[in-house]
């Protein structure tokens, strides 16, 4: 492909890769890459949800469950940044989701941590969305 955005974000996505799960599809993968896009704002507005409110027993378990989503749907698609930042937030959220309610001190140190996580994941998004932009103009 001769879209800039391809060089341009190479953290973003190995294309090659990506066209090759595509069967060398280009129009293919574009669709794919669009629909991920609709599926990570759906998996950011149920995790902003989540640290907007107070945190209860199922709150990283919900933060689990939406960044997974977002790491099965992006290493499908080899976007290899947002892949790593929504392993990592899941991870953290696994690790906080285990603390009792009544642990306010745990509880706050592992809020902090996933929403650190969280804002690596946000980076990620935006990356994504402003390539995705980017080859969709092109494209035009």
């Amino acid at each position: 492909m001769s879209n800039p955005a391809v060089t341009e974000f190479p953290d973003v996505i190995d294309w090659t890769e990506a066209m090759e799960q595509c069967g060398d599809d280009e129009e293919f993968l574009m669709e794919l890459l669009s629909d991920l896009r609709g599926e990570i704002d759906a998996q950011i507005v149920k995790i902003d949800d989540v640290l907007e409110n107070s945190i209860n027993d199922q709150s990283f378990l919900l933060i689990m469950r939406a960044s997974h989503v977002i790491k099965g749907a992006s290493s499908n698609l080899m976007c290899e940044q947002l892949r790593k930042t929504s392993t990592d937030l899941e991870q953290t959220a696994a690790g906080a989701n285990g603390i009792a309610m009544e642990d306010k001190a745990a509880l706050d140190i592992a809020t902090e941590k996933v929403k650190k996580e969280y804002a690596q994941l946000k980076t990620a998004v935006d990356n994504y969305r402003d390539f995705v932009d980017k080859i969709e103009e092109c494209a035009e």
